[in-house]
């Protein structure tokens, strides 16, 4: 294939993935890397990049779109007045020492091995969203300095291990903790700039083989994939929050858990050669 044909596929296949995982983000109030990062790595493996350092760029490009989405999520919530900023401000020390690890194990990890935590951790999530119930509590209040001093690093280090915000991890937690849903939604936003900003720029120093480099990569992420999907992003969550208001969420929440279930089973199955 000619390297004309090659960014024409390159194209259509990113104007696909942003389109959807917009559309998903608005419609269910999931993070994008959730979607993003499975999306990119079977698009550059299809276009002949798959290397052992083809997740390191999945993930940093997905990490560096979340950078865009999160604090424009952010904005949009702190005028509802939804952000609880006092549980943002307490966490955001050990969110950004997690994320930063993150990065340094990420770079220095085979590609096959990120895609076995991805599929593992994705797994989990997955199971939650078709199983957790709205009632189900750990505590009637957030963690206190000692629990956030664990929790909150974990969670920007697997977040960066999986190349993904705030949602799919902190949702869940807050809500376990008694905080409203969508205050649990707006605050998770604020974790998602957290973990992105210190990460993406991490990635942008980590040296992929050039050979292995889809065009216009810098360090490991790919421009043209941050480009087009924060384009595909901005103009088609629009619709998937008039989706939600139109349709119920709820049973489309359990078919995209299974989606995310399958999509896990099939990361999981490449990563062990099966």
């Amino acid at each position: 294939m000619t390297e004309t044909g090659l960014l024409l596929q390159m194209l259509a296949l990113l104007i696909a993935i942003g389109g959807i995982g917009g559309v998903l983000a608005g419609l269910l109030g999931v993070g994008g890397g959730i979607v993003l990062v499975p999306g990119f790595f079977y698009m550059f493996q299809t276009l002949g990049y798959g290397s052992d350092q083809l997740m390191q760029i999945c993930l940093a490009t997905s990490l560096a779109t979340i950078i865009v989405t999160s604090v424009r999520s952010v904005l949009s919530h702190n005028k509802k007045g939804a952000v609880e900023w006092q549980v943002l401000r307490g966490w955001a020390p050990g969110i950004v020492v997690g994320a930063v690890l993150g990065v340094l194990v990420a770079a220095s990890l085979r590609s096959t091995t990120l895609q076995l935590l991805f599929g593992v951790l994705a797994l989990i999530i997955g199971l939650y969203m078709a199983l957790g119930r709205n009632h189900w509590r750990l505590a009637d209040q957030m963690p206190g300095p000692l629990g956030r001093s664990v929790m909150s690093p974990v969670m920007g280090f697997l977040s960066v291990l999986m190349g993904i915000g705030g949602g799919s991890f902190g949702v869940p937690l807050m809500s376990l903790h008694n905080v409203p849903i969508h205050r649990a939604v707006a605050t998770a936003a604020g974790f998602g700039v957290l973990i992105a900003l210190p990460s993406a720029t991490g990635f942008l120093f980590v040296d992929i083989a050039s050979e292995h480099r889809p065009p216009m990569t810098i360090g490991a992420i790919n421009l043209p994939a941050f480009g087009i999907v924060i384009a595909m992003t901005l103009l088609t969550a629009p619709l998937g929050v008039r989706l939600a208001h139109a349709l119920d969420p709820k049973p489309l929440k359990r078919v995209f858990a299974v989606f995310l279930i399958l999509v896990a089973i099939n990361m999981l199955r490449k990563a062990l050669g099966l």
